[in-house]
């Protein structure tokens, strides 16, 4: 909600005080969660914990749930239910449970039978479910798509979408400000991916860490929201909390219309324009860290490596280790070409491809395809191409790409034509890479075995990818066309269930008359503010197992296959599977857990930065607590997973000084135990000698020691959120969801004024034996 300026202040500044609901004097605050939503992969661990705890939804309204990791995408002409219709037990599973919940806690949910089904990060736009100024929440790390709308949006953890569950709000502390300004015009050919890519490729991977970054400068302004929403959507893969762009006129058009906006030009919709119009930031604010670049220095890029930060002009070639300062550095470029199959010095456009893959949350949207689709239109995909795929982002983008013919361009070329979902993004469907298969994908991650086990993939635009599926090899688009940089407006699409057309608002301006205590839409859990908490963590002493390696990304501590489950336990077996596991799954005798006395290791010790990079899983924690490991020291952790191990009572340590570091990695290589003293900040050898000492956060400190549980802490604070939400109604009404939902179910549609979108879960498949499906994992 808008509040007096004191002193000049960012975009990040604006939203993020705007939602403080109580701040305590570390600077430890609670934050109002505006919109959260929910897919099947990290959402049913919390609905369990709900109901265990007795707990109920607090704000169904400001919450919508879709499937899309999973999901298949093949056609659904013939589709009755999730049961019949996915095939994996594991996968179906989580679907099933996924509608169970819905249903039992009144959300709103686009399934696989609805035109709105999509990717999560495409649908909250699509609708307009996503608005700016808004806090934006998702059990995944590429919530920060959201912040293209000058959103405060980001990834968390299971445990935190459980607490956003049963509260509206997360316990947190501020970032730091980090600006990127790109100025000057884009070249023919270079469209944002590029421009994120490059980003990445400048400052790392670990590069805004503790900080959430604001894109800007003329080049940004001049992108239409589909390609500021993928620009925003990698802000996590250069290691930020979040990525924010102010919103503009750009917004305002693109808003305009949505179901699940506010009524156009009603009183709403004017006051809604007036407060997003004052969020840009101030003249004069100040950013801790800014980053300068001209527009003309990016070229038409790609990765190389198995990191997004493995960058290079596709007019470049293959790097060496000898191109490297860092000894760290050339040991990950030898491990990342030996698992990539390449040569230094080999020509980009010399590497020929097996596969290509058009879509992910990243490049899905209606403007990516139309680019694409110039590209090849009239064209064949090369012979040495065994599968090219087009899956979009949503089952609206596929309606209307059809309506537009892009799906005949597409089939004509060669391509598969698929409904929506994640796909080959992750590989946690069908779609998937076979062993060492290269693939030209416009994902947002090339991590080891991402889109399938020994998987190789090259991220790029999708005008890159359309070119490369032509050719058959890396291809400079630029070759091909003069005329390969997409529009800067989008042509408005047409979306499946609309507000109803009330061209005066009149029922969404009666719903600003509510009292300040009215909160219709709120479900309180008074009385069930009990929780089992965790177990105090105080003084851990073990085995400490060295780890040496840098930017150890998620999916390399526990791959997704190992995430199709709707418990948090048995996952200790598939910690570091690549690592533990050679490719006919027997053990790799160099790693580290397979050594003695490391089996039984409690503490683990990484000696390179940027630990848990990637995805916002909370399943990496939970794979190392169920191995064993209650703390895990290193220089430096990515945001999300650093943020995630607290929420499970672990201890993620920071030892930046690189002298105390290798002391204690010594005695961990010589398989002594080692001592952490969370009370007294201190870590001992196993005769008490002081080793270090180390900082923590006062208040994360005190959960520890106590074992309090971050939920039953909010809900003592349940007098303190309901005031922040009278004032939020009075204020900014359009982000009630009893008004904009009683629009959107009401009329021809039907449905209850005022209530969310309800469905009948599918029925719980059977066994041959007549016995209900179960998950296989132990609780």
């Amino acid at each position: 909600m808008p509040s007096a300026v004191q002193q000049p202040r960012t975009l990040y500044d604006k939203v993020f005080n705007d939602h403080i609901v109580n701040q305590q004097e570390d600077g430890t605050v609670l934050l109002y969660i505006d919109r959260h939503l929910v897919h099947e992969v990290t959402s049913p661990q919390a609905f369990e914990g709900l109901e265990n705890a007795g707990r109920k939804v607090r704000r169904p309204d400001c919450t919508l749930a879709t499937t899309d990791h999973n999901v298949p995408t093949t056609p659904r002409k013939n589709f009755k239910n999730v049961a019949d219709f996915v095939k994996e037990d594991d996968s179906r599973l989580q679907c099933i449970t996924l509608e169970e919940n819905v249903k039992k806690f009144g959300l709103t949910y686009f399934g696989l039978g609805s035109a709105n089904q999509g990717i999560v990060h495409i649908i909250g736009p699509e609708q307009g479910f996503t608005l700016p100024g808004t806090t934006v929440v998702c059990g995944d790390s590429h919530t920060s798509t959201h912040g293209a709308f000058g959103a405060l949006a980001f990834g968390i953890g299971t445990s935190e979408v459980e607490h956003v569950l049963a509260t509206q709000c997360l316990i947190t502390k501020k970032s730091k400000n980090m600006r990127v300004q790109v100025d000057g015009r884009l070249a023919s050919g270079v469209s944002s991916k590029d421009i994120i890519l490059h980003i990445i490729g400048v400052i790392g991977t670990a590069g805004g860490t503790g900080s959430v970054i604001e894109f800007c400068g003329s080049a940004i302004r001049a992108l239409s929201m589909e390609a500021r929403m993928s620009i925003c959507n990698m802000s996590v893969e250069g290691g930020a909390r979040a990525g924010m762009i102010a919103p503009d006129q750009i917004t305002f058009d693109y808003l305009r219309g949505r179901p699940l906006a506010p009524v156009p030009d009603s009183s709403e919709w004017k006051k809604a324009v007036a407060y997003w119009s004052s969020l840009a930031s101030d003249p004069e604010a100040k950013y801790d860290r800014e980053v300068f670049i001209d527009a003309k220095d990016i070229a038409p890029t790609v990765t190389w490596g198995n990191s997004p930060q493995d960058v290079v002009p596709i007019t470049g070639v293959v790097p060496g280790p000898d191109d490297f300062q860092d000894k760290a550095k050339k040991e990950s470029c030898q491990r990342a070409l030996d698992y990539m199959g390449l040569t230094a010095g080999t020509r980009m456009e010399d590497v020929e491809l097996d596969k290509v893959f058009i879509g992910s949350c990243t490049n899905a949207r209606m403007e990516d395809l139309r680019a694409a689709a110039k590209i090849v239109e009239g064209k064949k995909v090369a012979k040495n191409i065994k599968r090219a795929m087009v899956v979009p982002g949503s089952g609206n983008v596929k309606n209307q790409a059809e309506k537009e013919g892009l799906d005949k361009i597409f089939i004509d070329a060669g391509f598969e034509w698929r409904e929506a979902g994640c796909s080959m993004c992750l590989g946690m469907n069908p779609d998937i890479l076979s062993p060492r298969e290269r693939c030209a994908s416009t994902s947002n991650r090339n991590f080891e075995g991402r889109q399938g086990a020994y998987g190789r993939t090259h991220l790029m635009s999708p005008v890159m990818a359309a070119a490369a599926s032509i050719t058959g090899k890396l291809t400079d688009v630029r070759k091909m066309t003069d005329d390969a940089t997409p529009q800067k407006a989008s042509p408005k699409m047409e979306i499946s269930e609309h507000v109803d057309d009330m061209s005066d608002g009149e029922e969404l301006e009666r719903n600003q008359d509510l009292p300040n205590d009215s909160n219709e839409g709120v479900q309180h859990s008074r009385g069930a503010t009990g929780s089992p908490g965790l177990p105090p963590f105080t003084i851990w002493k073990g085995i400490a197992a060295p780890l040496d390696r840098t930017n150890v990304d998620t999916d390399a501590i526990i791959p997704k296959q190992f995430l199709k489950t709707i418990k948090r336990t048995g996952l200790g077996k598939a910690l570091f599977d690549p690592l533990r596991f050679k490719e006919d799954r027997s053990e790799n005798p160099d790693f580290i857990l397979n050594k003695e006395p490391y089996r039984k290791a409690k503490i683990l010790v990484v000696t390179g930065p940027n630990f848990g990079c990637g995805s916002s899983r909370e399943h990496a924690p939970w794979a190392l607590l169920d191995f064993g490991i209650k703390c895990v020291i290193a220089p430096s952790f990515a945001d999300i997973f650093f943020n995630n191990t607290f929420k499970n009572g672990m201890l993620p340590l920071i030892m930046p000084d690189e002298a105390k570091l290798t002391v204690i990695a010594d005695k961990a290589r010589a398989g002594e135990e080692i001592e952490v003293d969370l009370p007294n900040q201190v870590i001992k050898d196993a005769s008490g000698n002081e080793l270090a000492t180390f900082e923590v956060e006062e208040f994360r400190k005190h959960c520890l020691v106590k074992g309090l549980d971050d939920i039953g802490l909010t809900m003592q604070m349940d007098d303190k959120i309901s005031e922040f939400e009278g004032r939020r109604t009075q204020e900014t009404p359009w982000l009630d969801g009893s008004g904009y939902l009683a629009h959107w179910r009401t009329g021809k549609k039907g449905g209850v004024p005022g209530q969310p979108t309800r469905i009948e879960a599918a029925p719980v498949p059977k066994t041959n034996r007549g016995e209900p499906l179960t998950d296989p994992t132990d609780w």
